[in-house]
């Protein structure tokens, strides 16, 4: 027993020791953290006090020029703080501070603007810096467009579809502005551009400012100004004042002015008053009581001495620039956007991430291996903190259209925009503002009649530099591709030059577009190096045919017509409409359809006429006619062409390396279908014994050299459009009316007759219906002789 007293004490005695240990040191810790604080306050008011002197300074050196001059002139401030504290865009007033609060009916704080939510508040203060007094104020409720759109005759907020329940005010937005309803919105907001509008006459009736001055916004971060108002803006086609390009960050000021090592760099408002120890402010005539808190401590700061210089600035201009193989670009600069509609040039792209600063040269537009922009592009930023924002756009739209945002490396933004070529590094050196690239250009075309090109007609316009602003691709034999590059020196050149588009040299039409930088560097690699080049498949044995040759015709009679920039969404019997009085000689099953890899229309079709002479009138009638398709107006291309070609694509055969390449514009050669392409008519046909064919149909590929988009078929398919149901397929036939005539019994389900239009469609069996055709009367009554009949 007593053993065991023995080890208890001891157990407890150590206990104690540990815990005195314990105590000890956390004791110690205490003391240095309290010390650290410690020199840090005393730091902290020595700065203070330093400032304060050097303020009073700035103020007297003020009053002595206030009293020479009578007026406060912007050299006042220069003879104190430098030439850096004017404001910024030049010649605005140094004496007075615009305090700008924005909010919007979404996410706040850091996140604002990232759900691509419409402003909903505007706020100015105007400060005077000398008297660190608050002159005046103006608060502007902005009504978003989606509640314009809603103000229509029977949908007024009594309404439960917009008001209420509809969402248009984030639960985040109330719970930040109460005041800020959808009833008040509706009832005592106003346009975006009539706000900012107002504020323009505001601050020129303001007879404390001097006349011509203009404001220096100060703002809580990057968010309000880049992600809110300047995208806002561009969007709604708001062309903003000069001084909207520049404003102080308050966030990046408080810094400079408390800081000396950044530890305090992601401090918000409401930890700003903490730092100087000031209780928020709770009873003001503000909407959103953070406004009252940023005057606060822009007081503060003004009081201990600070003078706010260097303002951010805001590129709205995208600027050319030259990538070089060699350049080391920083990896935490580059984001890679997706989703771009086919079209878009680099100064849409521009627009769409509009109030951040792209580098120089900063937009890379994609190009796929077949030269054809693929819908994505690398964008290069100045710095990081740039690149952040830009990936908060992620899912923002262009249009009607969401755009992926996500990280990329520098080495991708090289391997895009950079280039080797010294010719061609030589070109994009010139100074122009924009290039203009060509194709369709005859084989033999000159420099000479490029300038004679732009030259000629009403609009005509000047090429940089003469003939040295021409670039013409060649492929890597020296042969001419086609294709060429031209300079303009001005935008009204480029307007002038671009309305050219589809004008001819000598027998062919041109086609032209806006290009980059990026895209002259990604043709000429691709040009001068084979390895690039995408090479035609090896040939192998041809793929059993995927519908019966017999429906196809063959041979090199030209014969056949070929349907190039069809609607996605028509079918045979737009196409027939579209052919008007050539239908009369479509053959029988004659109209077939081309579908991508992908089971998706390519917008393309091949038409068997009934002879060489129907197909050449109707190709010479017919092209760059307008298909009218609901609201969509498409003008179409017809191109003569032969069985041999035709049956290239429709039976999915790999041709032999001596055949002639199918006679379209580029030498474009479309993906042949899969085996399910023509499903109806192959299901009426008789089988036969099972055909093998190799697991995977030959590769698509195009002509291996650049070329700009003609159609985002290869990209974009009609699947991701809700409303569209899926195209059926059908052979069509033209025969006269009376071949619609039944057995007695038989069911004819009609479609109701219109003037324009009246169609029966009658079911019958093939067989059935080649009888009938060959045993028809001649017609004894007068009536549209042809009628549409499909197999089915």
């Amino acid at each position: 027993m007593t053993r065991r007293r023995q080890r208890r004490r001891r157990r407890q005695s150590g206990m104690v020791h540990k815990e005195e240990v314990d105590f000890q040191k956390r004791a110690a810790r205490i003391r240095t953290i309290a010390a650290a604080t410690h020199r840090r306050r005393e730091q902290a008011r020595r700065d203070a006090r330093q400032a304060v002197v050097r303020g009073r300074r700035r103020l007297d050196s003020w009053e002595l020029v206030r009293t020479r001059t009578g007026t406060m002139q912007t050299t006042g401030i220069r003879t104190a703080g430098g030439a850096g504290a004017t404001a910024g865009g030049g010649g605005g007033s140094s004496t007075h501070l615009v305090v700008l609060y924005v909010a919007t009916a979404g996410l706040q704080g850091n996140a604002l603007g990232s759900d691509e939510e419409e402003i909903t508040l505007l706020v100015y203060v105007l400060i005077d810096v000398l008297q660190n007094k608050v002159l005046d104020w103006q608060q502007y409720i902005v009504r978003p467009m989606v509640m314009e759109d809603s103000c229509t005759p029977g949908t007024g907020s009594d309404n439960p579809a917009v008001a209420g329940s509809s969402g248009i005010i984030n639960d985040a937005a109330l719970a930040h502005a109460p005041a800020l309803t959808e009833r008040n919105l509706r009832e005592h907001g106003i346009p975006l551009q009539q706000a900012i509008e107002q504020f323009e006459t505001w601050w020129s009736s303001m007879s404390c400012v001097t006349s011509g001055a203009t404001p220096r916004f100060v703002v809580d971060g990057q968010a309000p100004m880049r992600q809110c108002l300047h995208p806002e803006a561009c969007n709604k086609d708001i062309e903003l004042p000069e001084h909207y390009n520049h404003f102080y960050d308050l966030r990046k000021d408080f810094v400079a002015c408390y800081s000396s090592h950044g530890e305090l760099s992601t401090l918000g408002v409401q930890e700003m008053l903490q730092y100087f120890g000031l209780p928020p402010d709770t009873d003001n005539d503000f909407h959103v009581k953070e406004i009252q808190d940023m005057v606060t401590v822009i007081q503060r700061m003004i009081k201990d001495g600070h003078v706010f210089q260097n303002p951010e600035v805001i590129n709205i201009v995208l600027e050319p620039g030259i990538c070089s193989k060699d350049e080391e670009v920083e990896n935490d600069c580059v984001v890679r956007a997706r989703g771009l509609p086919w079209q878009s040039s680099d100064q849409d792209i521009a627009k769409f991430f509009r109030g951040l600063n792209v580098a120089k040269g900063g937009v890379a537009l994609c190009l796929s291996p077949m030269g054809r922009r693929n819908g994505e592009a690398l964008v290069r930023f100045i710095n990081k903190e740039h690149r952040d924002m830009a990936l908060k756009r992620h899912k923002h739209h262009m249009g009607a259209r969401y755009i992926e945002v996500y990280k990329a490396s520098g080495e991708d933004f090289v391997g895009v925009a950079g280039g080797t070529s010294g010719e061609a590094h030589a070109f994009l050196s010139r100074g122009a503002e924009v290039i203009v690239r060509m194709r369709g250009l005859p084989y033999d075309c000159v420099a000479k009649q490029v300038l004679e090109f732009f030259m000629s007609g009403l609009k005509s316009c000047h090429v940089l530099d003469g003939e040295d602003g021409v670039l013409f691709v060649k492929k890597p034999d020296g042969r001419a591709t086609g294709d060429a590059f031209v300079l303009f020196a001005k935008e009204e050149d480029a307007v002038k030059a671009l309305s050219k588009h589809r004008d001819c040299i000598g027998s062919r039409y041109i086609e032209l577009f806006r290009s980059t930088t990026a895209e002259v560097q990604q043709v000429l690699n691709r040009a001068i190096d084979p390895k690039q080049v995408v090479q035609p498949p090896p040939r192998m044995v041809p793929l059993t045919s995927m519908i019966p040759q017999h429906i196809i015709t063959c041979g090199t009679r030209k014969d056949c017509v070929r349907l190039r920039g069809l609607p996605y969404e028509a079918v045979v019997e737009h196409i027939l409409e579209f052919m008007g009085e050539h239908s009369k000689n479509i053959v029988f099953q004659g109209v077939h359809m081309v579908y991508n890899a992908q089971g998706q229309p390519s917008g393309e079709a091949f038409i068997q006429m009934d002879s060489e002479t129907s197909a050449y009138a109707c190709a010479s009638q017919r092209h760059h006619r307008y298909m009218i398709f609901g609201k969509k107006q498409r003008y179409i291309e017809v191109f003569q062409c032969s069985g041999d070609d035709m049956s290239l694509v429709l039976t999915g055969a790999v041709t032999p390396p001596s055949t002639t390449p199918l006679p379209s514009p580029g030498g474009t050669m479309l993906p042949p279908p899969p085996v399910a392409i023509f499903p109806p008519a192959a299901a009426m046909l008789p089988r036969g014994p099972p055909q093998f064919a190799t697991p995977y149909p030959p590769p698509i590929f195009y002509w291996p050299y650049p070329s700009p988009p003609v159609s985002p078929t290869n990209y974009y398919t009609p699947a991701s459009v809700s409303g569209i149901a899926p195209i059926p397929q059908q052979a069509a036939l033209l025969a006269p009316a009376e071949c619609l005539q039944l057995a007695p019994g038989a069911t004819v389900p009609t479609s109701t007759p219109t003037a324009a239009d009246a169609r029966i469609e009658a079911y019958l069996p093939r067989v059935e219906l080649e009888k009938r055709m060959a045993a028809l009367p001649p017609p004894q009554t007068e009536c549209n002789p042809f009628v549409e009949v499909f197999m089915v």
